[in-house]
């Protein structure tokens, strides 16, 4: 069974952690290091010859085209990360539509072929925000991977069904949805798709749920930051033990775990998975 492996595109200083202390003004003014780390997982998922799907920025995908170029040489899939990274909750309607449709023009003007993929900023698509699949749809795009079915102070929306489908829109369209995955436990879904919580459990931990998953006939999407294999970012001064926490912990165990992740689990693409199961086309 092939499960769907994911990046999404972004520096250190960009994350939601961060939001209330950085300006987004200001990224110009920080020392990036996405590209060194993209290309660190590139090597690593060569090493292991598991393509993906590369959810990018257009922030980064302006400044550095270098990394989508690479990314789709090597044969891995280009989506849509959206243009900001901010929630889209806080975006007005016309903003947001603006920047999703920019970012797509700006990934497929880079890697000459269609993008069908989309996933929010920290997974900003809830309840509040449902009114963004709408535009999602109609600008063009065949699926989303931004709902995440827990409970969380950023993200976070209930769904009848966490495995891929089709979703009806609050405007009647039907998009393929791949929501963040999750392992049910005692009425409670236990986040197990990576990220935080990937370096938050035990490996072994982490295993063992997506196996589960795996055993119950179901596939499930993994995905990662490139500066979460990267210790030896530059240290942000004057946040929360709550944002020190999330954003820190255990980065210097990120890559080792990715390694026994790729070593033990079969991943392709989402567009792959999801034509696999004929919700796309």
């Amino acid at each position: 069974m092939k499960n769907a492996f994911t990046i999404d595109v972004e520096d250190y200083f960009q994350v939601q952690a961060f939001a209330n202390i950085i300006d987004p003004k200001t990224w110009g003014e920080f020392n990036t290091r996405v590209e060194d780390n993209t290309y660190r997982i590139l090597d690593l998922m060569s090493e292991h010859g598991v393509k993906g799907t590369f959810f990018v920025l257009g922030w980064v995908a302006k400044r550095y085209p270098k990394i989508v170029k690479r990314i789709s040489e090597e044969g891995h899939e280009i989506a849509s990360h959206g243009m900001s990274h901010q929630l889209i909750y806080t975006q007005s309607v016309d903003t947001f539509r603006s920047e999703t449709i920019d970012s797509k023009a700006i990934l497929e003007d880079l890697c000459q072929c269609e993008v069908l993929g989309y996933r929010a900023a920290t997974y900003s698509i809830t309840d509040a925000s449902r009114w963004a699949l709408d535009i999602i749809y109609e600008s063009g795009f065949k699926y989303d991977s931004s709902i995440f079915p827990i409970k969380h102070d950023n993200y976070g929306m209930h769904l009848d069904n966490i495995n891929p489908h089709i979703l009806k829109t609050d405007g009647g369209y039907s998009i393929a949805e791949f929501p963040i995955s999750v392992y049910p436990f005692l009425n409670k879904n236990i986040p197990v798709a990576g990220g935080g919580y990937f370096r938050l459990f035990p490996y072994v931990l982490t295993r063992f749920f997506l196996s589960r998953i795996n055993k119950s006939s179901r596939e499930f999407v993994f995905y990662l930051h490139p500066w979460e294999i990267d210790p030896g970012q530059p240290s942000i001064d004057n946040i929360g033990w709550k944002s020190k926490f999330r954003h820190y912990n255990n980065l210097e165990l990120t890559e080792m775990r990715l390694t026994n992740l790729l070593n033990d689990f079969k991943f392709d693409t989402m567009r792959s998975v999801l034509s696999d199961l004929s919700l796309i086309r």
